[in-house]
């Protein structure tokens, strides 16, 4: 009989410790996918009822809870339906600076990037997906020289 209770206390503690632990980043609701452009232009929130995406160093956020950020008409709606890496390495909505490139970043640009990026999309918001120009040529076909691990400022955790 004790070892009853003490087996239904542990369940009991356990359950309710389980409830305060919390994912350091969200947890994908869905499969993720590999989105071309003109995929990821499709959510860039003109819709109501389609999810809004941003795309930043290649991975794919859905940030349909911050609509009032990334919505129509929201602040910074340009940044989304696309890879905003570079915009968001500068701190710009510049449509110049609407784009995947890095090259040309300062040290302290690329560091705010990487602060951004880990800090705040990857705990607030589900990854759905990867960009394909991440792993294809531009042709489509498999980029055979990729390398996750060669990738400039890039870390096997973005991944996850």
């Amino acid at each position: 009989m004790a070892t009853t209770a003490v087996c239904v206390l542990f369940l009991v503690l356990c359950a309710a410790l389980a409830e305060e632990v919390k994912l350091k980043y969200k947890p994908a609701t869905k499969p993720v996918r590999l989105f071309t452009e003109e995929e990821l232009k499709r959510y860039d929130g003109s819709q109501e009822e389609q999810p809004i995406y941003l795309a930043i160093k290649g991975v794919v956020f859905d940030v349909t809870t911050g609509k009032e950020f990334y919505g129509r008409d929201a602040p910074y709606n340009a940044l989304v339906g696309k890879d905003s890496t570079r915009a968001v390495a500068k701190m710009s909505l510049d449509p110049a600076d609407l784009t995947s490139d890095t090259s040309g970043l300062t040290e302290e640009q690329l560091e705010s990037l990487d602060s951004i990026f880990e800090g705040t999309y990857k705990t607030k918001y589900p990854i759905v997906g990867y960009t394909a120009s991440r792993i294809l040529n531009q042709d489509g076909s498999p980029n055979e020289d990729f390398k996750p691990e060669d990738q400039p400022h890039f870390q096997i955790k973005d991944e996850f």
